[in-house]
């Protein structure tokens, strides 16, 4: 998480360098940096999340194929769950409003921001596990149990997304 931060802090042009020693334009520059960190990260979620998307896609072609028709519908409920938060991962605001906008943000809840995005890549980590498991299912009584699972986790995301939208929407109201 900090370590997409510092790079992108670390690649300052030299203008920005400049402009940092100048009072109050630091902190300026800080949340700029922040802001692309927290755009980097989603993105780097999306993609995560988009390879599962295709995993899983492709096991419901391997049910199909293999008679498993009944378990098709039951997945896809992940898959509807799991599409829903990239959607919205993809399509948040960013942890941050520019200088002159209305709403400002404190770099405290901007790094509360953070740490909520950088929780929903660890996620990733989960879903993937849970796609694991059911693949290794396909063809056993555990199957049912499996899906049922990585339904539950796919459900998990959209409710961290959620709790992220609750945290920005207190930031408004502040």
């Amino acid at each position: 998480m900090s370590d997409i931060y510092e790079k992108v802090s670390g690649e300052q042009d030299f203008i920005k360098k400049i402009l940092a020693k100048i009072p109050g334009f630091k902190g300026y520059i800080e949340r700029g940096d922040r802001r692309m960190s927290d755009k980097l990260l989603r993105e780097q979620v999306t993609l995560e999340f988009e390879t599962l998307y295709g995993r899983i896609s492709g096991l419901q072609r391997d049910l199909i194929s293999q008679g498993g028709l009944e378990y098709v519908d039951d997945l896809e409920a992940a898959v509807i769950k799991l599409r829903q938060f990239i959607d919205r991962v993809k399509t948040a605001s960013y942890g941050y409003s520019g200088i002159f906008d209305a709403l400002k943000i404190k770099e405290d809840k901007l790094a509360q921001i953070y740490e909520y995005d950088a929780a929903l890549l660890g996620l990733s980590d989960e879903v993937s596990s849970a796609v694991d498991n059911v693949e290794t299912s396909i063809g056993t009584d555990g199957l049912d149990a499996a899906i049922r699972h990585l339904v539950t986790v796919s459900q998990q995301c959209v409710d961290a997304f959620n709790k992220r939208s609750d945290v920005m929407k207190d930031i408004a109201a502040e």
